[in-house]
């Protein structure tokens, strides 16, 4: 049985992988016992330390929200990870290679709550009446686990692989477009590296939130007014090398840029 001596000395390793930018290997290999309760608690963990230190709780992420994700890691449904205050970046402001592992990018449609989420039972209508705004946004992935070889598991305990997320400007309310057919591009460096289409997030984003807010009541927690919810990504992710400068374009929702230095 896995202790909490065990999930301590985990959550350890992956806050100095974190610290350090240096990778460490796959949870599996060096605990092969780990499972999915370990690794939520894991990430539950380092939250908690994050948050003692003066950060906050801006919302959460949905991952593997699309059904190859799922069947490639052996999973029936999504996973989730938080959103802290020292995540955010700002559309314009240069993003340091240098301070993660190995980046990716995603473009994700934003929802931004004005009003709290049922801890159970939540809907999509649910949704749709608590959505304050959706937005464009970009979310900044990273894995402390070498190369992305990751399970699971292995994401999980990883804050499911998030490191940052920007949005951008543009505020449409969720009642004003169609939000299974958003169409959105990413750019890099003005080259269309990327494209896709929001129902790629389990038919629609909206049922990714309804998911995540009937997740995480089940352990206590309620998404609340003004949390920004990244419900999962329209395309695959791509990697990010210095110098990029992505834009990711939506089709009635604006556009976010996101801009990496050394």
């Amino acid at each position: 049985m896995f202790s909490d001596t065990l999930r301590a000395e985990v959550a350890a390793a992956l806050a100095d992988a974190e610290r350090s930018r240096v990778a460490i290997a796959p949870l599996r290999q060096t605990w092969p016992e780990i499972d999915v309760v370990d690794a939520y608690e894991i990430q539950l963990i380092n939250i908690r330390r994050r948050l003692a230190r003066g950060v906050s709780v801006n919302g959460h992420k949905v991952g593997l929200s699309s059904k190859a994700m799922q069947e490639m890691m052996g999973v029936d449904e999504p996973d989730y990870g938080h959103l802290l205050s020292d995540m955010q970046v700002r559309s314009g402001v240069p993003v340091r290679v240098s301070d993660y592992c190995t980046p990716r990018v995603e473009v994700e449609v934003g929802f931004i709550l004005g009003a709290a989420l049922p801890t159970e039972g939540c809907t999509e209508d649910d949704v749709i009446d608590a959505t304050e705004h959706v937005a464009p946004a970009i979310e900044l992935i990273d894995s402390r686990i070498v190369d992305w070889d990751i399970t699971i598991a292995d994401t999980i305990a990883d804050n499911a692989s998030s490191a940052g997320y920007v949005l951008g400007d543009e505020r449409v309310r969720p009642t004003d477009l169609d939000l299974r057919a958003i169409e959105a591009r990413l750019l890099c460096n003005g080259d269309q590296v990327a494209e896709g289409r929001s129902d790629a997030v389990l038919g629609n984003p909206v049922t990714a939130v309804a998911w995540l807010a009937n997740k995480v009541g089940s352990f206590g927690v309620t998404l609340e007014a003004g949390h920004v919810i990244l419900p999962g990504s329209v395309h695959r992710a791509i990697d990010v090398h210095p110098g990029d400068d992505f834009e990711a374009v939506f089709d009635g929702l604006g556009s976010v840029r996101l801009t990496f230095t050394d």
